[in-house]
C-alpha cells in the first residue's frame, strides 16, 4: 500500500510539473512556474560568482562579448515580437561578463545570466563565432533549461527515495545492488539523454537567434570543427551530457537554410512594420 502511494504521488509531480515551453510548443517537465522566484535565486548564485571570480573589463574581448550578447538578446526579442508574445522577456535581466579561467566553457544561467571564460576566446576566433556560443547560452535561457534540469533532478531524487523504502526489506547486498542499477540507469536512460536533447534545442535556437541578430550562421559548424580539434577525443557521446562534435557539425550545417530563411521572412516582417 505505501509503495502504490509513493508512487501515486511520483506520477503526480511528473504530471502537475508538465509546462508548454513557449518558444519550442513542447511539453516539458519543469516545476519552477514562477520565473520571477527562479530568477532571483540564479541572480543571487550569479553575484556569488562574479564576487569569487576575476572579471575581466574594458578589453577588446570583454567588449566583444558584451555587444555581441545585447545583440542576440535584440534578436530573441525580434523573434518574440514576430511570434505576437513581446512580453516574453518581461522579466528576464540580461548580463554578459568575461572571467578571467582557462577552461573552454561558457554558461547561461535562469533569466539571461551570462559567462564566458577566456580559455573559450581563442576558439570563438572572431564576432561570429561569439555569436554562434552567445546565441546558444541565450537558447537556453530562452527554453527554461535550466528549471527543466533542476525538476528532472529532483524527480530522480524523488525516485531514489522510492527504490529505498521499496527494497528496504531486501538483503543489504540486493539492495545495494537494485539503488546502484536505479543510479546508474536513471543517469544514463534519462538524465544524460535529457541534457543532450537540451543542448541540440540550443544549437538550433542558438543558430537562429544569430542569424537574425545578422552574424554569419556558417560560422557555427566552423566553431565546432574547432572544438572537436581541441578536444582531442573526450568523452564517448552516451556517457556525456553534450552531443558528439561530429554530430553538432552535422546538424548546424543541415539547419543553415532553414536559419537563413527564418531570418529573412522576421527580419523583413520588422522592417516592414
Amino acid at each position: 500500500m505505501k509503495n502504490t502511494c509513493y508512487t501515486f504521488i511520483a506520477v503526480s509531480l511528473l504530471l502537475l510539473g508538465c509546462k508548454t515551453n513557449v518558444l519550442t510548443g513542447k511539453k516539458t517537465l519543469n516545476f519552477f512556474g514562477n520565473n520571477k522566484q527562479l530568477f532571483s535565486m540564479s541572480l543571487q548564485q550569479y553575484q556569488s560568482f562574479l564576487s569569487e571570480n576575476e572579471v575581466v573589463t574594458n578589453t577588446k574581448d570583454a567588449d566583444l562579448v558584451s555587444s555581441i550578447g545585447e545583440d542576440i538578446a535584440r534578436a530573441a526579442q525580434i523573434y518574440f515580437n514576430y511570434k505576437g508574445q513581446s512580453n516574453m522577456l518581461n522579466d528576464y535581466d540580461w548580463e554578459y561578463n568575461l572571467v578571467n579561467n582557462k577552461q573552454v566553457n561558457a554558461w547561461c544561467m535562469p533569466g539571461g545570466k551570462i559567462v564566458f571564460y577566456t580559455g573559450i576566446m581563442p576558439i570563438a576566433a572572431n564576432p561570429d563565432g561569439i555569436a554562434a556560443i552567445m546565441g546558444h547560452e541565450v537558447a537556453h535561457a530562452l527554453t527554461d533549461h535550466g528549471a527543466q534540469r533542476m525538476s528532472l533532478g529532483i524527480v530522480q531524487q524523488a525516485g531514489g527515495i522510492i527504490t529505498a523504502e521499496a527494497t528496504k526489506n531486501q538483503d543489504a547486498r540486493k539492495r545495494q545492488q537494485i539503488m546502484m542499477a536505479y543510479g546508474i540507469g536513471s543517469t544514463l536512460g534519462g538524465m544524460l539523454p535529457f541534457s543532450r536533447k537540451h543542448e541540440t534545442e540550443a544549437d538550433k535556437i542558438g543558430l537562429e537567434l544569430m542569424t537574425i541578430a545578422g552574424y554569419n550562421p556558417e560560422e557555427a559548424p566552423k566553431l565546432w570543427e574547432r572544438m572537436k580539434a581541441q578536444s582531442k577525443g573526450g568523452t564517448p557521446e552516451f556517457l556525456s551530457t553534450h552531443p558528439s562534435e561530429e554530430r553538432r557539425i552535422a546538424n548546424l550545417q543541415s539547419w543553415i537554410p532553414e536559419a537563413k530563411a527564418l531570418a529573412k521572412k522576421i527580419n523583413a516582417t520588422t522592417v516592414a512594420q
